[in-house]
């Protein structure tokens, strides 16, 4: 039996909280959700399909950190899957089939999704670019300050103040003080 958003949400949150016993039943109760996932979009090439499992868990629990506790789990979750079934693509040379292209589309939200980031790109746009790329860095890229420092070249510390900064900026433009 496959365990629900709900469910799988709460695990990745006792997980977070240092609940070893929720990550580990998170980690086993995601084995089936990730073997459907790609098995659907891999026309059953097991050897790909259980490497990838096993790629995405371990993204999964290194960066457990990004997720988002007010978001849901699930959306968070595939778009991990899909960025390693991508990778996994590129590195094989393979292209994916389109056909069914649309179905796939509607069904993953990818228009809602592209609708956000363009909202979500307008938004970061308007911050100054040192604010703006810290936060892509870290809350969208999911780079630890630590990466998103070496990556910018910038210090810890002013990732961190570029961050909190933008993000009270976007809060108030969004309230619509600014």
């Amino acid at each position: 039996m496959q365990a629900n958003e709900a469910q799988l949400k709460a695990w990745m949150i006792g997980g977070l909280d240092g609940d070893a016993a929720c990550q580990a039943q998170l980690l086993r109760a995601l084995v089936p959700v990730l073997e459907a996932f790609y098995r659907r979009r891999m026309r059953d090439r097991r050897d790909d399909i259980d490497d990838l499992v096993q790629e995405t868990l371990i993204a999964v629990h290194t960066r457990r950190a990004t997720f988002d506790r007010e978001r849901a789990f699930g959306g968070w979750l595939f778009a991990i899957a899909r960025y390693k079934m991508v990778d996994h693509f590129r590195r094989c040379g393979r292209t994916c089939p389109i056909e069914g292209l649309d179905d796939i589309l509607v069904a993953e939200g990818f228009e809602e999704a592209s609708s956000a980031r363009i909202d979500i790109d307008r938004l970061l746009d308007a911050l100054p670019a040192k604010q703006s790329q810290a936060i892509r860095a870290t809350r969208l890229d999911g780079l630890s300050t630590h990466e998103a420092a070496a990556r910018e070249r910038m210090g810890e510390s002013d990732v961190k103040v570029s961050v909190h900064r933008g993000l009270k900026a976007l809060a108030a433009r969004i309230r619509g003080e600014l």
